[in-house]
């Protein structure tokens, strides 16, 4: 029952928030070659905000000793998650209700941003699909509607770390 209780700590949750996000990226790219599925702009985005999560997990775990420090990080990993938290329902109200509709009518420096990317790291970050299709479902649910419950469920997570007084 120990281990529970390190896990609420701040250095637990941050600890498990970058490993539930590298264990998301790792999912997303083996579905996307197992099931040749396509991934679109927003779902790179929301890979590469998951990959910074853990970059800033790592940070976030050093820095826990000290409340002032552990804080920022928490308060800098929240910022992450809601970040995450709108591009995931972005995407979900277009795939829900925005049938047949692009991620935007024009190429916003983001999307050119993934594109370069995808160029540099195309097994990563190459981004071929249509923000609009669900393409792959798990209990009636696309992919961009779990990424959604993952980035409440870590911006819950991290409003906990950032309002522990240990």
């Amino acid at each position: 029952m120990s281990w529970l209780r390190l896990l609420f700590t701040p250095r637990g949750l941050f600890a498990a928030t970058g490993l539930v996000a590298l264990g998301l990226v790792a999912g997303g790219v083996y579905l996307a070659q197992t099931m040749n599925l396509a991934a679109c702009p927003l779902c790179i985005l929301q890979r590469m905000l998951y990959l910074l999560l853990a970059c800033e997990a790592v940070a976030a775990w050093l820095l826990a000793g000290a409340t002032i420090p552990r804080r920022a990080a928490a308060l800098v990993m929240a910022a992450t998650t809601l970040t995450g938290v709108w591009i995931a329902a972005y995407q979900t109200w277009l795939q829900r209700f925005a049938k047949g509709v692009s991620c935007t009518a024009d190429q916003p420096w983001w999307e050119a941003f993934v594109n370069w990317a995808g160029s540099q790291w195309p097994l990563m970050f190459e981004a071929s699909g249509l923000c609009s299709e669900a393409g792959w479902k798990f209990l009636g649910l696309s992919i961009a509607e779990w990424s959604l419950i993952a980035f409440t469920s870590m911006t819950i997570a991290m409003l906990i770390a950032l309002l522990r007084r240990n």
